[in-house]
């Protein structure tokens, strides 16, 4: 999952940019990155880290420019090396800068065909340079020495074509101005908004809302499946649909857990959907444990504080704060490799004695995923006094993995795999486990946006919306980018790296 965002205005925007960054950073802090056009000139800064550690004063001097698009990542295909840290840059045509959220699905088809057909060279195992090379190919062929809104669009059309997968996207075209699209599934969050200034409108565009409310821009909305938006630097605006088949199927795991509650997304409520979430998990234990005899309800902070409080209330149990949490550490679930990931949850989280001792408890978490922070919470409870430890998820068991943007890779980490509730709930070591059924959560979210016919639920339910999942297709990425697999690649690259500043 990353962060992407762009703007277009009559002043620099390097400021901005790296404000709207820090509010997206719960989306990636592996890597961050800026890129500004002054005139024809681009000015880029990258790397790994925070968006406060890579860039300092001087460097924010240096992007300049009135427009400018910026990322923060984390991995969920290739390797956490800063090569891969976004935007990435070609120079042909115009000069071409890509930041991307999702992952492509038919990335090594189009590889071959980018090397042996249109002849660009891949220099990374990014699926987004892939992306970016498809896009700068189309545009160049053409064939045109001015381009036109209409030419921009017309090479949207045709990356949907050749482009499977998940992908919101922004690009900016040197000198000319800056581009969003949306894949024709709208599996990804990107919206787009508007700043009246005396000098005219100014617009930005960012994965969540929240980032245009924080710099003061006033959403227009979301970016349609298959559309695309395009700016021009002297602010004229053009939106097109370019894609023949649409079908909207958002990611419901980002109500889940990705997104800031204070966003809204299709038109949905993220704070509102996990009321909900609450209300139907409170609905759950009513029906099918009447006799429960819970004391208390703790949220494990902070995603899950939302609707934690709701079911708390819905059942008539008192909520409390039974974890702090150390908000320098960096959120377990997107950290890279299972050992740093079981380190962090001791040093992320520490109880409060009094809330937890002679008490039945109910933790509340957003979901289950490795189960590592689960089972390690559920025993600081234990040890903190409770005489019971019940586990509740705001979100179904996630049993298969997810291949749109979102790092579930491999379904043999997946503590729901392959087992039964019941042996999930042995496994966390919770004396009783209540999961969110997959209908509950789709109701929840759907309430707040009746249009939305479905949505993407491929880590509860195994089924792809892009139709081109298969077994071979699976195996194939767990043998890529399970844990095991990446920390070989990091140490590879980090041998290569330190060879290099030799």
């Amino acid at each position: 999952m990353c962060g992407i965002a762009g703007i277009v205005a009559h002043q620099h925007v390097n400021q901005e940019l790296y404000d709207a960054l820090t509010v997206l950073q719960h989306r990636g802090q592996d890597a961050a990155g800026i890129v500004t056009c002054e005139h024809d000139r681009l000015h880029l800064r990258k790397d790994n880290g925070l968006v406060r550690d890579v860039f300092n004063t001087r460097q924010m001097m240096n992007l300049r420019g009135n427009m400018g698009i910026g990322h923060v990542r984390y991995p969920t295909a290739g390797c956490t090396s800063s090569a891969e840290a976004q935007p990435f840059y070609v120079n042909s045509p115009f000069g071409l800068t890509l930041a991307h959220n999702g992952n492509l699905t038919n990335t090594e088809e189009l590889k071959k065909a980018l090397f042996v057909e249109d002849q660009r060279h891949i220099n990374t195992d990014s699926d987004s340079e892939v992306l970016l090379n498809v896009f700068a190919h189309e545009l160049q062929e053409l064939r045109k020495l001015k381009l036109s809104a209409d030419d921009v669009f017309t090479a949207v059309s045709r990356v949907h074509k050749r482009c499977r997968g998940a992908y919101a996207v922004v690009v900016m075209i040197a000198g000319f101005g800056i581009l969003a699209f949306r894949d024709p599934h709208g599996i990804r969050p990107i919206v787009f908004g508007e700043r009246k200034t005396p000098q005219g409108p100014e617009f930005m565009i960012a994965s969540e809302s929240v980032a245009l409310d924080v710099l003061g821009f006033n959403m227009i909305r979301d970016i349609e499946p298959g559309e695309a938006v395009f700016i021009e630097k002297s602010g004229a605006l053009h939106t097109k649909q370019c894609s023949d088949i649409v079908d909207h199927c958002p990611c419901i795991f980002e109500y889940v857990y990705f997104a800031r509650p204070d966003s809204i997304i299709d038109d949905v409520s993220v704070y509102k959907a996990r009321l909900r979430m609450g209300v139907k998990l409170a609905e759950k234990i009513q029906r099918e444990w009447p006799d429960h005899d819970i004391d208390v309800v703790i949220p494990i902070p902070d995603t899950s504080r939302t609707a934690a409080l709701q079911l708390a209330n819905k059942l008539g149990v008192k909520f409390r704060e039974g974890f702090i949490k150390n908000r320098y550490i960096g959120r377990t679930f997107i950290m890279p490799g299972q050992q740093m990931r079981k380190k962090s949850v001791r040093q992320k989280l520490n109880a409060i004695d009094l809330e937890f001792d002679g008490k039945n408890v109910l933790l509340v978490d957003d979901s289950v995923v490795r189960g590592t922070t689960s089972e390690q919470i559920i025993q600081m409870a234990r040890d903190a006094g409770a005489k019971k430890v019940y586990f509740a998820s705001a979100a179904p068991p996630v049993r298969y993995p997810n291949v749109y943007g979102i790092d579930m890779p491999a379904a043999n980490e997946l503590i729901a795999h392959g087992r039964s509730e019941e042996e999930v709930c042995r496994a966390i070591g919770a004396d009783r486990l209540i999961y969110q059924g997959l209908d509950d959560l789709i109701e929840a979210v759907k309430k707040g946006n009746r249009e939305i016919e479905h949505f993407d639920t491929s880590c509860f339910s195994r089924e792809y919306i892009t139709g081109d999942i298969d077994d071979a297709y699976l195996e194939r990425i767990q043998l890529l980018r399970n844990d095991g697999a990446q920390k070989q690649r990091n140490s590879e690259n980090f041998n290569i790296e330190l060879h290099n500043s030799d």
